[in-house]
Formats: C-alpha cells, sequence, structure tokens
C-alpha cells in the first residue's frame, strides 16, 4: 500500500544510506523537451535531514539533469530508490534541486559541512529540497546481488586530471565540460563553467541529438518564448480594435482615431485594378 509523507521518516533515512543505486528524473519546461532519467551508483550521496537529499555529480557524456535544474522556473526533481534485497520497497523523493558547480562558494561549503570524499571528475553536487516523500510496494521489482562498484569512469578522470597536471592543456576538466556539458540534448544551457570555457578556448560543442528533431543550441526557450509574443501581440492588437468599436469608448481620442482608420480603409474604391491585370 502506498503512502506519503512530507518528509522522509527516520526509518526510511536510515534504509536510503544503505542503498547501492538510485534514479534521477528530470525534464524540460517545454513540451517539445525530453524527459530524463538518469542511473546513478557509489555511496557519494546522503540525507542530512528529514527535507534535504544530495548527491555527488559524477562527469559524463550528457549533463540533462544540470540543464533542466538550472532553467530558470524549472528545478523540478524526482529521485527514486528500489530494494533488491530484504523487504521489496519503491521510494520517491519529489523536490526542487540546486546545482553546486565544482569550485563554486556552494560547493566548497557543502563538501565542507557533509564531509564529502570528492573524486576526479565530480562537476557538481546536487541538492534536493524535499516537498514530497512516497513509498510503494515494489513487488515487481527482482532480487539482485550487489557484487561491486565500478570503477571506470573514477580511472578515467583520475589519469585525465594526471594528464592535464603533466602540462597537457586539451586534458583539462573544464574543456571536456565545454564540448559535451555546456548544452542539453534540447539545447537549454548546462554547466556555467563548460559556457564560459567554450567562449575562452573557441570550443564548439557536441550535437547530441540527430534527424529532424535535433534542435540548435538554445532554441528550445527561444523558439517558444516567439510564439508567446506574437500570441501578446495579437492579443494586443485584439483588445485594441474591440476599445477602438464599443461604443463605451466613443469619446476617447484613440478610439475616435481607429474608427476614423477603420472608416478610411473600409470606404476605399473598390474598382482598383486588381495585380493580375497590372501585371
Amino acid at each position: 500500500m502506498g503512502k506519503f509523507y512530507e518528509e522522509i521518516p527516520e526509518n526510511v533515512m536510515e534504509w536510503i544510506v544503505e542503498q547501492k543505486v538510485f534514479w534521477v528524473s528530470t525534464a524540460p519546461l517545454s513540451k517539445h523537451g525530453h524527459v530524463n532519467v538518469s542511473p546513478k551508483g557509489g555511496d557519494c550521496f546522503g540525507v542530512p535531514d528529514t527535507r534535504t537529499f544530495w548527491y555527488m555529480d559524477m562527469t559524463g557524456s550528457g549533463n540533462e539533469t544540470i540543464s533542466h535544474l538550472l532553467e530558470p522556473g524549472n528545478g523540478r526533481i524526482t529521485i527514486l530508490f528500489n530494494a533488491f534485497e530484504g523487504p521489496p520497497r519503491i521510494l520517491r523523493l519529489w523536490g526542487k534541486g540546486k546545482v553546486l558547480e565544482y569550485g563554486s562558494p556552494g560547493y566548497n561549503k557543502i563538501v565542507e559541512r557533509e564531509n564529502i570524499t570528492t573524486m576526479p571528475g565530480t562537476r557538481s553536487v546536487i541538492v534536493v529540497d524535499i516537498h514530497q516523500v512516497g513509498t510503494s510496494c515494489g513487488y515487481q521489482v527482482p532480487f539482485f546481488s550487489f557484487v561491486d562498484y565500478r570503477r571506470v569512469l573514477e580511472d578515467h578522470f583520475k589519469k585525465k586530471v594526471e594528464r592535464y597536471e603533466r602540462g597537457i592543456e586539451k586534458e583539462s576538466m573544464d574543456r571536456y565540460w565545454a564540448l559535451k556539458n555546456a548544452w542539453s540534448m534540447d539545447g537549454l544551457p548546462g554547466m556555467r563553467r563548460g559556457l564560459k570555457a567554450g567562449k575562452e578556448f573557441s570550443i564548439e560543442p557536441i550535437q547530441k541529438m540527430v534527424g529532424k528533431m535535433a534542435p540548435k543550441n538554445g532554441n528550445l526557450a527561444n523558439g517558444e518564448l516567439h510564439v508567446a509574443y506574437v500570441v501578446i501581440a495579437l492579443l494586443t492588437a485584439l483588445v485594441a480594435i474591440l476599445a477602438a468599436t464599443h461604443p463605451a469608448f466613443e469619446y476617447f481620442p484613440a478610439q475616435r482615431r481607429m474608427q476614423g482608420l477603420i472608416s478610411q480603409v473600409t470606404s476605399m474604391p473598390r474598382g482598383l485594378p486588381s495585380a493580375a491585370g497590372v501585371l
């Protein structure tokens, strides 16, 4: 039987920190955007209190979560845990997410406060302010036995950082972020450091979508703003026409000028030569 809470129950907090994997889901505000679901593994996450969840965000080829959380007016995020051993359970944490980018004051503060052991390739810490918690049965989730964490990503970025520290500039994390983490697949801006490095080093970001649906970076939000501007302009014109023709506004100078303009248009000669006749 599913249950909902406004905050994480204490017994559930203990269960959360014992898990080995969880999923993160976000989406852009646009109806044309793509919902993203990302698996996260490792022991680099925490529950400092009943309304807060954080996890260390490792660098990868995608950055949908960051882009969605940074989108103005967005920030929506859902965290999903499953029990793969012991009693069945599904846990969801709904809330608003914040992106604390690597090297920022907020990042340094939470790393110190939560005693987070960062790894090479860490690009941010994601903090979720929880407003709803939900548990459900999970009877259909199969049993799995945990073997070990994969260390491939950690080892890859450790070597990359070492090469950069030896003086190989192209191996810098900022250059990687500019190439792969500056924009989302829908064309929303991503890591601020990636965007900055892209301009500084003239790095062209990779194209993440192919085919007719592939947007240009920055076009998802801008395209919908253009539509909104057209709608506003049409509504404004409609209101102006109604004001000019409604009897309640007949004594206003603007209304009289509009009526005069309409009269001029409607009284134009109808015998004007057609375009076909001129040609």
